[in-house]
């Protein structure tokens, strides 16, 4: 099982895009693919369908056991999404609570780690879409994760939300024996303009060794698959944005990906 958490601090940067897009591509090409929403507003279970106001097992079901989760619990929260191979954690809003009533418990920062591990020779990959903001469910999926991915819109302002994610980064990889890696993701690239230009070559100026040589292009298609609850591989494989993600799918497969002991 590869585990990959997407995360950026910043909204509105392709975050829920790019797991749906990437789990897509694997799921066309016949590999069981796990989704974890681990965001309290729960952009990718409303994506397939479901509502986190009134959704009754999801991520936060998990959180409610003291001792690791009964394998038949998991399974009774996991979802089968519009596309074949994709299976769905979902997220309750209730999860904004999260950091409020756990408190200081200790081990709830390997909760999905551990759900992970029952699930191990169900999925051979997941993709964890991260909150915003760092608390109890960051924690749990950069601790659960093998790599991670940051999508950063390619405008001025997203780059302050890429440094606010690497400072977060730093703060995690304390409580690890191994850094975690990590890749930026250009989003929302448009060629033709100025800013987007210069966004994209101060990302390469600052952090060349850790960001994807590519970007993933504005595509009004990506709005039409979320409109019709399937990811846009699944309904055009040949849009450009869909094309993008094949080539990041076929980078991330490619790149050896360092297994850490979590220790959160």
């Amino acid at each position: 099982m590869t585990v990959w958490a997407i995360a950026n601090q910043k909204g509105g940067v392709g975050k829920t895009t790019t797991v749906v897009s990437l789990a897509s591509h694997l799921a066309l090409k016949g590999h069981s693919t796990l989704l974890v929403d681990m965001d309290p507003h729960g952009s990718l279970t409303t994506y397939f369908g479901f509502d986190p106001d009134t959704i009754e097992h999801s991520v936060y079901t998990l959180f409610q056991q003291s001792d690791q989760q009964p394998l038949n619990a998991i399974f009774k929260t996991l979802k089968k999404t519009s596309q074949e191979n994709i299976y769905l954690l979902p997220a309750a809003t209730a999860m904004a609570t999260l950091d409020r009533q756990l408190g200081i418990q200790s081990g709830k920062g390997l909760v999905i780690h551990k759900t992970l591990q029952q699930l191990h020779d169900r999925f051979e990959y997941v993709l964890i879409d991260c909150p915003p903001m760092l608390g109890v469910l960051m924690v749990n999926a950069l601790a659960a994760c093998d790599e991670l991915l940051i999508p950063v819109q390619t405008e001025f302002l997203a780059l302050k939300g890429l440094e606010r994610m690497l400072h977060t980064l730093q703060l995690i990889n304390h409580s690890r024996q191994h850094k975690l890696p990590y890749l930026i993701v250009p989003t929302m690239f448009d060629r033709r303009t100025r800013a987007g230009t210069q966004t994209l070559l101060k990302m390469q100026q600052d952090h060349e060794e850790n960001l994807w040589q590519d970007a993933i292009p504005i595509d009004t298609q990506f709005r039409d698959a979320s409109k019709s609850g399937i990811p846009l591989p699944a309904l055009n494989l040949e849009s450009r944005g869909s094309m993008a993600y094949e080539r990041l799918m076929k980078k991330l497969l490619k790149a050896p990906t360092a297994k850490s002991d979590k220790n959160v």
